[in-house]
């Protein structure tokens, strides 16, 4: 019988030894229960040859070729992946809405021996309980922002509140960026589904009644949007702000950003799409200390000409309500490790 979850809380809990999406590599690579492992029933070209079929010849003829397939299939399954799954093991299965891939895998999992079950509604399913908590309802948790210019290491301050033991919620590293238009990492951002799937599991499972630290954001982290419930939770939060001087900063961005500097075409690109936003004049200086290879120059401008401003005026637009303020003379890992006891300790104190 397919198994029903009444929250993303419980399917996450769910008992199986493996969950297995027996959807194509694209669909997948979309989006997918978080551990899910891969084992497609039809491949990309296999289910779109089998669509074809169902809307140009007839359905009975689509399923006869759809089963030859995936029968195929779910054999090499068998002599590969599953071939030292033991005779207790417990999958459960889903495709896309819980129908007939997922229901002919689990068929001939449970032939074998195995006590295979299906996940009603499939990945659309599981889908519904995502969106329901970023879309539908207030977000539980009270969150408390680190906020701060450019280069005050917050992301790294909020990963070392993390190991202090404090719930924390990587926004930047779940996005795959890292939060402005040079920030963008050399692989490709998750998809929004995605990125919904790790925020809506990453916070089914943190406790609501302790406090979520989060790293101050505008509503997009590159390409990737913050979904609503979430957003509107964050545009509400209290705020710690973070202060160290511009020339700390800037050191700073040099360890932060060496995959971008390393990339000068890339970088001297991106400089470049900042023309409908800064001066030209000042943007040929920036591409002048690039050419040049005076990163650090190069640092300074741009928190002193770009990000500075865009943070002071973001700050003039609204009010916020910082509940501390944390200063440091500089960066270094020691300091560093200083900003988080200090935060931490403010956050425990309060609670």
């Amino acid at each position: 019988m397919p198994r029903c979850f009444a929250s993303l809380a419980h399917l996450l809990d769910h008992g199986h030894d493996d969950v297995i999406d027996v959807r194509s590599p694209a669909e997948f690579a979309l989006d997918h229960i978080p551990g899910a492992i891969n084992l497609p029933a039809l491949s990309d070209t296999e289910r779109a040859q089998v669509g074809t079929i169902y809307k140009q010849v007839a359905p009975f003829e689509a399923r006869k070729v759809g089963a030859a397939l995936v029968a195929r299939n779910v054999a090499r399954h068998l002599e590969t992946v599953l071939r030292d799954r033991g005779g207790d093991w417990q999958p459960l299965v889903y495709c896309w809405r819980g129908g007939q891939r997922s229901g002919s895998v689990a068929t001939i999992l449970s032939a074998v021996g195995w006590r295979a079950q299906t996940l009603a509604g499939g990945y659309q399913s599981y889908r519904r309980l995502v969106q329901t908590a970023l879309y539908d309802v207030p977000l539980a948790h009270r969150l408390i922002l680190l906020d701060g210019y450019t280069g005050t290491a917050k992301t790294d301050i909020l990963h070392r509140l993390g190991d202090l033991g404090l719930q924390v919620l990587d926004l930047e590293g779940m996005a795959q960026h890292r939060g402005s238009i040079l920030g963008g990492r050399e692989h490709p951002q998750p998809s929004q589904k995605a990125f919904e799937s790790a925020l809506a599991c990453r916070l089914a499972r943190l406790d609501p009644a302790r406090p979520v630290l989060v790293e101050a954001e505008s509503s997009k982290i590159g390409a990737r949007i913050i979904p609503p419930m979430l957003w509107d939770a964050m545009k509400h939060a209290p705020r710690i702000e973070i202060t160290v001087p511009q020339d700390a900063r800037a050191r700073y961005l040099l360890g932060e950003y060496h995959d971008i500097l390393a990339r000068r075409e890339d970088l001297a690109a991106r400089l470049n799409a900042l023309r409908p936003h800064r001066d030209g004049r000042m943007i040929a200086h920036w591409l002048d200390l690039l050419a040049a290879g005076d990163d650090l120059a190069l640092a300074e401008a741009l928190i002193r000409d770009h990000y500075d401003p865009s943070y002071a005026k973001s700050r003039a637009n609204h009010t916020f309500a910082v509940i501390a303020l944390m200063d440091a003379p500089d960066l270094s890992p020691a300091s560093r490790d200083a900003l988080a006891q200090r935060i931490a300790a403010r956050i425990t104190g309060a609670a």
